[in-house]
């Protein structure tokens, strides 16, 4: 691959490389000939404009040498101010190009034995020194020489710097949990303190990482920033479960944790976990169904979510074939709500042991998930609404955990509300949906956006209901952090804008305060209340509900 050039430089057309000459070209004896020659040169021209327009950086080489030839766009990654500069100044591609004459040396006898290698990253040398990121893919050539290579060349840089970011931010992330785990195990005393001060200090961060890896995840990334981002996911999840249920066990075991007593829609209930785990068994290949109660059950909505949500949790992480049926039945004197999966399933002398805290009971060969509290909030909180939980497992077919209601509590839907259709899936199109975002922290707005916007919504942030007011000429949802500045509650700010546009507008609080008294005043106002760190999947329900009472067709 030579560098193109034009006549002007050598002093001969194509047609004196053919043997005739200017004068028979003139006298046009071979017109055919003639013709083909312009197609040629045409030909020529066009890769001559590519070769020197390219966005990436092309070059022929000697491997024991340097340059042959090379484009702008090369000279350019190497910080020389024309291709020319760039041959003159290196002439040898080992000492002079690139950063690690041991990388050089690997890349060569990989030529030598394969021919050719695809997209390796590696480091160059600028002209000043710097060394620059790049992705190099490389083909020998024979027929010009022994080392002679072609090579295309691409600025890496950007993708490098996000790359290490991620790494950055999963090492703090470790730190940060290992740093709080300390404390946790030396402070004993104060537990109450670290709790809150976990909740204020990692809360927040965990929620706005939680939201830009999982709109990372939608993207279409290289396998090895995918495999980064979905090992910083990991570590997210990891940090956000083991935060909650410390924060939830330490409050059950301080009966900080009262129950607050209202009528519950069960179907409506049931439809709305359905919609956080569809995603889950989608992904994992499991069948899931669901056959929702029907009927109005007086309990805490909040706590028995939770205690379903943990046992669903457990179904989909130790079922890998087969499925999971969530469904409610008049069981005797009781409504049973319950969960059963084709897991591995628990031997009947452990099944004692896996409500105790701290205690997991692992099948052979995995690997250990949680810090095994899931199961003990279950039990504590279904001990404070007066509630039984019931386990039947058979090891290695599967298991059914199920909690009892007494039908005491239960009023029996109408059959208009038993006719009630499924829910709408959480892969439901979010296009064109308007979503208001308020909250006083910039990397949560940031965050929320980028998640939302890749589901098709139109993302206004604001920090207060006035800079909402101004920033928003409509807005289909709202979705509003609790605590703002000056005092202010996202309840507040959402009557604001309720009042400035004249209507209901759906809405929900997110928040990370899990205070029973915050959680209350939420109720109070009749809005749905998402915890912070937000999960994807919830936050996927919340919206489709949201948007569920909307009109087909939005202005």
């Amino acid at each position: 691959m030579q560098k193109p050039s034009d006549s002007g430089e050598t002093g001969y057309e194509v047609g004196d490389l053919l043997g005739l000459g200017s004068q028979s070209l003139r006298k046009n004896y071979y017109p055919a000939l003639q013709e083909r020659i312009e197609e040629l040169e045409i030909e020529r021209n066009r890769y001559k404009w590519l070769f020197e327009n390219a966005l990436h950086g092309i070059f022929q080489a000697n491997l024991r040498g340097g340059f042959v030839a090379a484009n702008p766009a090369m000279a350019r990654i190497c910080g020389y101010d024309s291709a020319d500069e760039l041959i003159a100044g290196v002439i040898r591609l080992r000492e002079q190009l690139f950063c690690s004459s041991g990388d050089f040396d690997d890349i060569r006898q990989e030529l030598l034995n394969q021919g050719s290698l695809s997209a390796r990253e590696t480091r160059l040398r600028r002209s000043d020194s710097t060394p620059v990121h790049v992705a190099i893919t490389l083909l020998r050539r024979p027929d010009l020489g022994p080392e002679v290579v072609e090579a295309f060349v691409a600025d890496i840089t950007e993708r490098h710097q996000a790359r290490e970011k991620l790494r950055q931010l999963n090492a703090d992330l470790e730190r940060r949990v290992e740093e709080r785990t300390d404390e946790l195990q030396n402070a004993n005393e104060s537990k109450d303190k670290y709790l809150a001060a976990a909740s204020h200090d990692l809360l927040q961060p965990l929620n706005a990482a939680r939201l830009l890896v999982s709109a990372l995840m939608d993207s279409n990334l290289p396998a090895d920033e995918s495999r980064l981002v979905h090992r910083v996911q990991r570590s997210l999840e990891s940090a956000e479960d083991l935060l909650s249920d410390l924060l939830d066990i330490s409050r059950l075991e301080q009966k900080a944790m009262q129950p607050d007593y209202v009528h519950t829609d069960i179907g409506e209930l049931m439809r709305g976990l359905a919609q956080e785990f569809e995603p889950l068994a989608e992904n994992a290949d499991l069948n899931f169904r669901v056959r929702a109660g029907h009927g109005s059950v007086r309990t805490d909505p909040r706590m028995l979510t939770r205690i379903l949500r943990n046992l669903l949790s457990n179904a989909f992480r130790y079922t890998d074939t087969g499925g999971v049926l969530f469904a409610a039945r008049k069981r005797g004197p009781n409504l049973e709500i319950g969960i059963w999966d084709t897991g591995v399933g628990i031997e009947k002398e452990k099944l004692a042991d896996i409500f105790r805290e701290f205690h997991q009971i692992l099948p052979k060969g995995s690997s250990r998930q949680g810090v095994g509290l899931g199961l003990a909030i279950v039990d504590r909180m279904a001990r404070v609404l007066g509630c039984e939980i019931r386990v039947d497992s058979s090891y290695g077919r599967g298991s059914c955990f199920s909690i009892l209601l007494p039908l005491s509590t239960v009023m029996e839907a109408s059959p208009s509300a038993r006719s009630i259709a499924a829910p709408v899936p959480a892969t439901s199109s979010f296009d064109g949906l308007r979503v208001l975002v308020i909250d006083n922290e910039e990397p949560v707005q940031e965050s929320m956006r980028a998640l939302l916007e890749r589901w098709g919504c139109h993302v206004v942030t604001a920090a207060s209901a006035d800079e909402a007011i101004e920033r928003c000429r409509g807005v289909d949802i709202m979705l509003a952090d609790f605590h703002l500045d000056d005092n202010l509650t996202g309840c507040e700010a959402i009557q604001e804008v309720r009042r400035r546009f004249g209507h209901d507008i759906p809405a929900a609080v997110i928040t990370a305060d899990r205070g029973d008294e915050t959680l209350r005043l939420i109720r109070a106002q009749r809005l749905p209340v998402l915890n912070k760190p937000v999960k994807p999947n919830r936050l996927r329900a919340l919206v489709t509900s949201l948007s569920a009472s909307l009109n087909p067709v939005r202005e």
